[in-house]
């Protein structure tokens, strides 16, 4: 059996949820497994693995739009603490754990040090989709496509192989690049959906002016999180987040709207929800997710959130439902299967394309 180092991003929850299902395999087959990670990575991950702490980089937001200059000031005040914390991951989980491989769910050290190491990578994420598949790009966001390619590079700078969960099935651009369905977690395939009378709002980062339009729409119910608030305001009704509620909420709904984060996107068409999407202004992945989205006939993409668009969204319901009946679903299994078969007899698949990539 291999031992593996698993490094997770921290930033929201999307990351540790698909790696928590991932780990649990690899720890039923026999491998030893250390989690790196930060923020929620580490909360949502230490109960059940041997998890490092690291330090993280964040994303700073407001009114849905991502602010470059807090993200820059914030993220520099940890360069210092990131110094000795890449310091002791070397130390303790590199030479003297010295693992076998490496994977990461788009978390930097454990990429970097992979590379200085010679260790074979595995990135497992959907990140990378954007980076090694096709897609069609609007012209206005072409500079942005090449900025987060190169973003994503950066990141993580050579992978050997790359597991990318997506929900558009594009071609590929290299070998070594294999795409899968979503990784489900096991709470949300244990529940059964059912189409309710309320709405689910999911508004990761404050989005103020969204709130009075849904204040008008007084026929409809609205269910918000993202406020970490318990109260109602006429025909909209906040809760503090819950994980077990949220996902009720969510399979109970008739809808959802949200930002378009990869996980609730792929989590609602799982339950065939279709989906207004408010991609952040700036979040290049979060824009070409509302994009793909709308044409796959998922749901509608809106930059910005008028009464007018909001309506059309709700009248056309039935016509998202019938697209979302064949949304194609795995249940983890295809993936699951791949991972074996790279770390089968000590990585041995992996370690050959490690080989071909270092020629």
């Amino acid at each position: 059996m291999a031992k593996i180092v698993y490094g997770v991003s921290g930033e929201g929850s999307g990351h540790s949820s698909r790696s928590r299902e991932m780990a649990k395999h690899l720890v039923e087959k026999g491998h030893e497994v250390k989690i790196v990670s930060y923020d929620r990575g580490v909360k949502n991950l230490r109960d059940e693995f041997d998890v490092f702490e690291t330090e993280g980089l964040h994303i700073a937001c407001a009114n849905n739009r991502v602010s470059k200059v807090k993200t820059f000031t914030r993220n520099l005040k940890k360069l210092s603490s990131g110094h000795r914390k890449l310091t002791e991951l070397k130390e303790r989980l590199f030479k003297a754990f010295q693992p076998d491989c490496v994977l990461t769910d788009f978390e930097p050290m454990t990429a970097y040090l992979a590379d200085h190491y010679h260790i074979p990578l595995i990135s497992i994420d959907n990140q990378h989709r954007l980076r090694y598949m096709r897609f069609s790009c609007p012209e206005h966001l072409e500079a942005d496509r090449i900025l987060t390619k190169n973003i994503i590079r950066s990141m993580i700078p050579r992978p050997d192989v790359s597991l990318i969960t997506t929900f558009h099935f594009n071609e590929v651009t290299n070998d070594r690049t294999f795409s899968f369905p979503p990784i489900l977690r096991k709470e949300v395939t244990d529940l059964t959906p059912v189409t309710g009378d309320h709405i689910l709002v999911y508004l990761s980062f404050g989005f103020d002016s969204f709130l009075e339009v849904m204040k008008n729409l007084t026929r409809e119910k609205f269910i918000v999180y993202g406020y970490n608030k318990a109260q109602k305001d006429e025909n909209l009704i906040f809760k503090a987040f819950s994980k077990q509620g949220f996902l009720d909420d969510l399979a109970s709904s008739k809808a959802v709207m949200a930002t378009a984060g990869f996980t609730l996107m792929t989590e609602s068409f799982y339950y065939r929800k279709p989906f207004m999407a408010l991609p952040m202004k700036g979040q290049f992945e979060q824009e070409i997710n509302g994009i793909l989205m709308a044409e796959l006939g998922y749901g509608k993409n809106l930059t910005a959130a008028t009464m007018e668009a909001v309506g059309d969204f709700l009248y056309c319901l039935p016509d998202y439902r019938s697209k979302l009946r064949h949304y194609p679903v795995e249940y983890n299994s295809k993936i699951k299967r791949k991972l074996d078969e790279l770390l089968d007899d000590r990585c041995a698949l992996l370690k050959d394309f490690h080989a071909k990539r270092n020629r």
